[in-house]
This record gives structure tokens, sequence and C-alpha cells, in this order.
């Protein structure tokens, strides 16, 4: 069972959670989302809101539900999970059921679909996006690309959950 706490009692370091243990990213609805795996995003202060912001290529599916869904979630995991996480990094939901693959159940934070079995979950209410644009990118960050530049996306953190 989750619990709801406060975003300043998190006690975690979000470059080594997102950059080097990876998050997934959950949108669609409780009963028929998609899952990936990210390891680049961000969290902050915007707008006078504690915010998360990730960034997703066009041609993953979990972009199709980030597109219509006004939530998603941010699930971080303990390193026991880190094969899933790169199951959930390299097949596609439109070809696997990824949750079932990986032994993952659903959960929900009113409309937002989450993992359950993550150790710490963000419920980001989406208030923006935008696409990266390359004339703005210097010539180091578009070694990163072949025109299929991400979507980034910022989500007001609504609320943080705990086992």
């Amino acid at each position: 069972m989750f619990q709801k706490i406060d975003p300043k009692a998190l006690d975690f370091n979000p470059f080594s959670a997102i950059g080097e243990r990876w998050m997934l990213i959950t949108a669609g609805a409780p009963d028929h989302c998609n899952t990936m795996t990210a390891s680049w995003g961000g969290l902050g202060v915007l707008w006078h809101k504690n915010v998360a912001t990730i960034y997703v290529r066009p041609q993953r599916y979990t972009y199709e539900f980030l597109e219509t869904s006004e939530f998603f979630t941010l699930s971080f995991f303990d390193e026991a999970w880190r094969q899933q996480l790169s199951y959930c990094g390299t097949v596609s939901g439109r070809e696997a059921d990824k949750v079932a693959s990986c032994g993952f159940h659903i959960g929900a934070a009113g409309e937002a679909p989450y993992i359950q079995e993550a150790r710490l979950v963000l419920v980001c209410k989406k208030r923006y996006w935008d696409d990266l644009d390359p004339d703005h990118m210097d010539s180091e960050a578009l070694e990163h690309y072949d025109n299929d530049y991400h979507r980034m996306y910022i989500g007001e953190i609504v609320k943080v959950l705990i086992p």
C-alpha cells in the first residue's frame, strides 16, 4: 500500500536516480497504459510548483499515451529491478505486454497509472510540452540525434508516493 508524502521529504539524488538507475515513465489510464525506461529528465521548481521534466522521442509508443493523457508518472526502483528496466527500454509496448513480462502490476493514483513495484512514484500533471529545436542546440547535443528530436514535457508533481 502506497502512502503520500510531501515532496520536500524526498531524500535522493535525482542525477543518479534518473541518469544512472533510470526511471519508468508511465502514461495512459490504469486499464490501458504503456511504460518506458528513461535516463533523461530532471526535477525542479517552475511557476512556483514542484515539477518533473521528461523527454520522449515521437516514435516511442509511450509518446502516444503522453499526448492524450493529463497525467503521467515516474517510477523509481531498487537495483534488483535493473533487468526489467532494461527490458522496458528496449522492447516496444506495441509488440509486447511489458508490464506482464516484467512481473509488474499497475496501480492507480486517480487517473494516473503507476508501477506498484516501485520504491518511489511521482504523479505528474502535464503542464507544458514543446519539441526540442535543433536550431537551438550546440554540435555536441546534435550528436544525439538523427532528425528524431525529443518532445519535452513538464509536469507538476501533484503526489509523491512511497510504499
